[in-house]
């Protein structure tokens, strides 16, 4: 029987099925709607760094095969096969994509669903419908991710934008449509269509005209008998040929790192500055500005054109000259004088911002960067608990509640030190979190627990159960230390003072209880008390009285951050 998951839920591919041979399908249909079906194979930062991983219309397999495009079948309206055991390493996630071709918005979607069959039998469905979205002209449907083993997310995000917009989002690019460089000198017998390269024949040879792009075939329908084929049906005709109008131009894509052996990518870059074939920037002009050509440009020069700037074209280069730019918020050099340094500089000022966009992933929590965590409330449909007053920033309906502990919780909490002044976030919406600058680290929990001091808990899924553990010890006040124990499925930001180190346990693994962070619930934790009367009475006391020690089997581990509380 399949499992039908939700929007954000999440599963290891081994709970599912222990092939891993699967066949994905997709099957998404609205009126007067037509659906581009497309896998990014990204790496570990999320970017399509080799475009031989992005499998399409175009490019309907990757390089060892291990994602290849089967086509409409079975009722899906795209299927794909993916071998996970032959997915090269850097490539750590799969994501599952469909775009609209043509007008329309996923709000006019009728129903839809991305499903996971291994052995000829569905194990995993996830369905949606326009509801979900609105103006939106792209959706992630689905990921198979790399963590430790490979896992399934249902996403179900609507992405603004089309085809286009979602390559940009993972790291490429696509070649505009340029026309060939006239030449008078040449008449053509026909015009090249617009992706066609410049051509560089010999003289007085004319060109062949490039062949369109011969049509993927419609790959065979394949056996039941093979662990990725979907469950026995009636074999559907086959698919009709798309219409040459739909896709007369091939996307090229670009992403920023191609590999050697990739994938036809556009024209290169012009060289850098200095390199034979480019020509230097005007005096004054920043270097990676476009300027329109001087008068005159490439025909010989008026007698009474004026006269170039001192030292243009002189050995010696003009100040700045092969610089890198100068920081944001510096004045760059060769500006004109007078001109107010906060005056907008056009593009120059979005160039700077760029590397500081919020990150547009489908996931209910994404770390803007190391200090700022966003949750989307939306993905789940779960209430996040956050530390009062963490909250820096949220988008769209949120509402914000006291969520209280009750006598007995403060009571408990003000007598061990593990008391948590929380608030609710509930809504459809998305929170930004931060506190005191400190570095954040979400950790996913999948049914396991972990123990966590609560001066280091910012926020967490209120599914998650939590209560205090204590930590039994003798000669220190009060006879024992506390701390939160925290388990169940879902995920809880930790935040620390500095980058924190994680420790294997070890027999002789000792750490100063002001600076450990968390540790695997499963770990034994005996305190280690050096305290002696007689040795504190002396001022050259150490002051590392009290020490936490860990045991326990391979596998456990503690964090500890470069600070004490």
């Amino acid at each position: 029987m399949a499992r039908e998951f939700q929007r954000g839920h999440k599963a290891r591919i081994s709970d599912l099925t222990a092939g891993t041979d699967l066949y994905v399908g997709v099957q998404i249909a609205g009126p007067g709607l037509s659906f581009d079906i497309s896998c990014f194979g990204l790496d570990a930062d999320e970017r399509l760094s080799d475009d031989r991983y992005f499998v399409f219309f175009n490019q309907p397999k990757s390089p060892e095969e291990s994602i290849q495009l089967l086509g409409a079948q079975a009722g899906d309206t795209e299927s794909f096969r993916v071998t996970l055991d032959r997915i090269p390493p850097q490539i750590q996630k799969l994501s599952f994509t469909a775009t609209i071709d043509g007008a329309g918005q996923m709000s006019q979607i009728a129903s839809g669903y991305i499903r996971i069959v291994a052995g000829g039998e569905e194990v995993a469905r996830y369905s949606f419908n326009g509801s979900e979205f609105s103006t939106e002209r792209a959706v992630m449907l689905g990921d198979f991710y790399l963590k430790d083993v490979w896992r399934f997310a249902a996403v179900g995000q609507g992405f603004d934008g089309g085809l286009d917009a979602l390559l940009k989002n993972f790291g490429g690019e696509v070649a505009e449509e340029e026309a060939p460089a006239p030449a008078p000198q040449q008449p053509q017998a026909g015009a090249a269509p617009g992706f066609a390269p410049p051509a560089f024949g010999v003289p007085g040879t004319a060109e062949p005209a490039p062949a369109a792009p011969p049509a993927a075939p419609a790959p065979a329908p394949q056996p039941a008998a093979q662990g990725f084929a979907p469950p026995p049906g009636p074999t559907p005709p086959p698919a009709p040929a798309p219409a040459p109008q739909v896709h007369a131009a091939p996307t090229i894509v670009a992403p920023l790192n191609t590999p050697p052996g990739g994938s036809p990518v556009p024209p290169p870059a012009p060289a850098p500055y200095g390199q034979p074939g480019q020509q230097p920037p005007q005096y004054g002009q920043v270097p990676g500005q476009t300027a329109p050509p001087p008068p005159g440009y490439g025909q010989p020069q008026a007698p009474h054109a004026p006269a170039p700037p001192p030292g243009y074209g002189q050995p010696t280069p003009p100040p700045g000259y092969g610089q890198q730019p100068p920081p944001f918020g510096q004045a760059p050099y060769g500006a004109p004088q007078g001109v107010p340094q906060g005056a907008p500089q056009g593009p120059g000022v979005s160039a700077a911002l760029q590397q500081f966009k919020e990150t547009p992933t489908g996931q209910r929590w994404t770390q803007q960067n190391k200090k700022l965590v966003r949750v989307d409330l939306g993905i789940g449909g779960q209430p996040v608990l956050a530390r009062q007053g963490s909250m820096v920033l949220y988008q769209g309906k949120v509402d914000f509640s006291y969520k209280g502990a009750g006598f007995s919780g403060r009571i408990v909490g003000n007598a061990t030190g593990q008391e948590m002044q929380l608030m609710r976030c509930t809504g459809p919406g998305q929170v930004f979190l931060a506190e005191n600058s400190t570095m954040l680290h979400p950790l996913e929990l999948q049914g396991d627990a972990v123990c966590v001091s609560a001066e280091n808990v910012l926020a967490f899924d209120e599914s998650l159960q939590y209560e205090v553990r204590r930590i039994e010890g003798h000669g220190i006040p009060g006879g024992a230390l506390f701390t939160m124990q925290f388990q169940g499925t879902g995920t809880i930001v930790v935040k620390t003072h500095g980058t924190p180190v994680v420790l294997p346990v070890t027999p002789t693994t000792f750490a100063d209880c002001n600076a450990v962070v968390a540790w695997s619930a499963a770990a034994q934790v005996v305190v280690s008390s050096q305290v002696r009367m007689r040795r504190n009475a002396y001022p050259g006391d150490t002051g590392e009285s009290v020490n936490l020690q860990f045991r326990g089997a391979p596998g456990n581990f503690i964090v500890v951050q470069p600070y004490e509380v």
